[in-house]
């Protein structure tokens, strides 16, 4: 029974995994099962993991704590007004969609030559 909870063994895993868990359900429909999963998870982190990180005396932790659930609060206003979350949470900060256009590059090793790499036209 007690491989069925995770049990992270510092601070910095146990956000890494909850901003694995936000990730995962950023985009998923709104129910409300969801919203009470979310405010749990915020209120973790400005609670029992603000208090460790600073425990552990980590204030780099402790202002990650509170820009994750500054970013979490906003998934919920963005949600709740019927829009889709564009972001994510990367390295304990909220991270943009990417929204300008991609560029597909693709390196070609020819042996002659010129350049190093070119890309043969």
């Amino acid at each position: 029974m007690s491989e069925r909870y995770y049990q992270p063994s510092n601070v910095e895993d146990a956000l890494r995994e909850v901003q694995k868990l936000f990730n995962s359900y950023r985009s998923a429909p709104l129910t409300q099962e969801l919203l009470d999963y979310h405010e749990n998870l915020v209120n973790r982190l400005t609670g029992d993991l603000r208090e460790a990180a600073q425990a552990e005396h980590r204030p780099d932790l402790v202002t990650a704590t509170a820009e994750m659930a500054r970013a979490m609060r906003g998934w919920t206003t963005v949600r709740l007004q019927g829009q889709p979350y564009a972001g994510r949470l990367r390295h304990f900060k909220f991270v943009p969609d990417a929204t300008g256009p991609k560029f597909k590059r693709h390196v070609v090793k020819d042996h002659g030559s010129g350049t190093h790499r070119s890309s043969r036209h």
